[in-house]
């Protein structure tokens, strides 16, 4: 998934690498796609570290525990403190819209 989302934003014009765990931190990002593996259980935790790592970028949430996607004014959302929680798997053109929606269209 983490690869063929790369490919998709790579595609549009938007340039994306690929972070896994804390070997591989990327410098700065203008937005961070991370995946919320306990979204029924509310650990916001994980989501906090990337936060800190990356202040001020929009985070958008993939979670297997949604049966849609979710905007920024869903309670979820909120409390996760995430610009979008989408529904994974997702198709491209959803993760895409999210991906706008949070940074605007690529340069």
């Amino acid at each position: 998934m983490r690869a063929l989302i790369g490919e998709w934003l790579t595609f549009e014009g938007y340039e994306a690498h690929a972070a896994v765990g804390n070997a591989s931190v990327v410098p700065h990002a203008d937005l961070v796609i991370v995946d919320v593996p306990n979204l029924r259980a509310g650990d916001a935790e994980p989501l906090r570290a990337v936060r800190a790592r990356y202040p001020g970028a929009p985070l958008i949430g993939l979670s297997t525990q949604l049966g849609r996607s979710l905007s920024s004014d869903s309670s979820s959302a909120r409390r996760l403190g995430v610009q979008q929680l989408v529904a994974k798997p997702c198709t491209r053109a959803e993760l895409l819209q999210a991906v706008v929606e949070a940074v605007g269209p690529a340069r």
